[in-house]
């Protein structure tokens, strides 16, 4: 996965975290965790506040 990979980003997401408000998930933690995420493998670097919402929206969708 990518960093573009918005929608398979919120899904593993939401499984991987199933107790968690992700509106109240900071962007620190969202990007420590998308990158924990098995099968990711992106530069950190290519990461920006506009993608951590676009995954923190569609996340907060899915569940």
């Amino acid at each position: 996965m990518k960093w573009t990979d918005i929608g398979a980003i919120a899904v593993e997401l939401a499984e991987a975290h199933p107790d968690v408000d992700p509106a109240r998930v900071n962007f620190v933690d969202l990007m420590h965790w998308i990158r924990d995420l098995p099968g990711f493998d992106d530069d950190p670097r290519r990461c920006g506040e506009r993608i951590l919402e676009a995954v923190q929206q569609a996340w907060m969708d899915e569940v």
